[in-house]
């Protein structure tokens, strides 16, 4: 018999114990998986209170974690962290000790054939992922959000609750589709861009702009 992979959350906060949602969702339908706890360089008391509420241990920082016998190479990480950059961040620093990612998918996720989902993804419930979609390492699908036939996501991309991502579209590494946003069949968004609240994208997006707006806009 196989044993459980054991499994970290990086973060304790919002996102941080949505991850554990999905995590637990997992072995409730019969995956193999051991939650040790939370890692948290930095935890609020009122987040602490919400782990121990729901029985969950905050390991310690990262760096106590990353010293200790929980981070052996039979271990695995999921980052529960919603800023793009602090995610390249921290994977930087995981990939440099040789911590592997886990990838988690709530079973309450719909994803067509053929798609490909990278190392570290993490796909919340509700979600819907078409056909042929490619998503980099790293990338968050939040509650209900849809990506559509074809898209490709490139690494730390954030697609947060209700977004409509249509299909052919491609989005650049580390950018951020707000709540209830949507981009329409195949346009290209550049790298490290926010796609705000709401907005609708009706052309392409450069790299680094904030899009806000129905249509959307951004400062030239």
């Amino acid at each position: 018999m196989t044993a459980p992979q054991q499994v970290v959350v990086v973060g304790a906060s919002g996102f941080g114990r949505e991850c554990l949602d999905v995590l637990e969702a997992m072995s409730a339908a019969g995956v193999e998986i051991d939650v040790l706890g939370v890692v948290d360089d930095a935890p609020s008391e009122v987040n602490l209170e919400r782990l121990a509420a729901r029985g969950v241990s905050c390991l310690g920082t990262v760096s106590q974690w990353l010293g200790s016998e929980s981070a052996e190479a039979d271990k695995r990480y999921v980052l529960g962290i919603g800023d793009p950059s602090v995610r390249r961040r921290l994977v930087e620093r995981l990939d440099d000790v040789g911590v592997l990612p886990f990838t988690a998918l709530h079973p309450n996720a719909t994803v067509g054939a053929r798609a490909v989902l990278g190392d570290g993804v993490v796909v919340c419930a509700g979600a819907t992922i078409s056909t042929n979609v490619r998503l980099g390492r790293h990338v968050h699908v939040n509650p209900n959000a849809t990506i559509g036939h074809d898209a490709k996501l490139g690494d730390y991309v954030s697609v947060n609750p209700g977004a409509v991502i249509s299909g052919e579209v491609t989005i650049g590494d580390g950018t951020l589709v707000g709540a209830n946003a949507t981009i329409l069949q195949g346009l290209d968004v550049g790298r490290e861009a926010v796609i705000g609240a709401g907005s609708v994208v009706t052309r392409h997006v450069p790299s680094a702009v904030v899009v806000k707006g129905v249509p959307g806009a951004w400062a030239q």
